[in-house]
């Protein structure tokens, strides 16, 4: 129960989300819903870990060229920290390295590595702080795909710091909001 409230309390100041609970007595998976689109957030038993899924209408293969061009990310960035000037390859692979200028309070920008890449499968990439941003796509049909984001901080090098700095709550509303974005840019451009 304690996931549940947490959760509904994150999201109160988010007037475009609402919280509900996937079955009465199951506070550890939730969804939150954006207009008529959903993401489900996952309890994941682990506090530095956060992740959501969604089912996009589209082939694994449409969704992970998507996720897979780094000049893309910023058109379904959920956080609100991606500011533009990418830098790298137009087509992500492992050991790929691509940059990209950011804003949390101040300005900066970031260098990231892909560290985890099965074509049209899984993708993940971290920079020098070790935690990862992750996707995984499961084609349900040859026309459904669910896709999961996970923010995973295991390896971080700071972990104190993520906790001060609130990441790991920032990180499971981006997740949302980005699974959403996701979801609205693929059905409504490659549909």
């Amino acid at each position: 129960m304690r996931f549940a409230n947490s959760c509904v309390k994150l999201f109160a100041k988010f007037k475009k989300f609402k919280c509900h609970q996937v079955s009465a007595g199951s506070p550890s998976l939730l969804y939150w819903s954006m207009e008529k689109f959903r993401a489900t957030v996952l309890d994941t038993g682990n506090p530095r870990i956060k992740s959501a899924r969604i089912a996009i209408a589209a082939p694994a293969k449409v969704i992970f060229e998507v996720l897979a061009n780094p000049y893309r990310h910023a058109d379904f960035d959920g956080s609100g920290t991606l500011r533009g000037a990418i830098t790298g390859p137009k087509r992500l692979y492992l050991g790929a390295k691509f940059g990209m200028d950011m804003k949390i309070k101040v300005n900066y920008r970031i260098l990231n590595t892909v560290v985890e890449f099965d074509e049209d499968h899984l993708i993940a990439w971290r920079h020098f702080g070790r935690h990862r941003w992750r996707y995984e796509l499961q084609e349900v049909t040859p026309s459904q795909t669910e896709v999961t984001e996970t923010f995973d901080a295991r390896e971080a090098l700071l972990p104190p710091v993520l906790k001060l700095m609130r990441a790991y709550q920032k990180n499971q509303i981006a997740i949302n909001k980005s699974l959403v974005s996701l979801k609205n840019l693929i059905e409504t451009t490659y549909a």
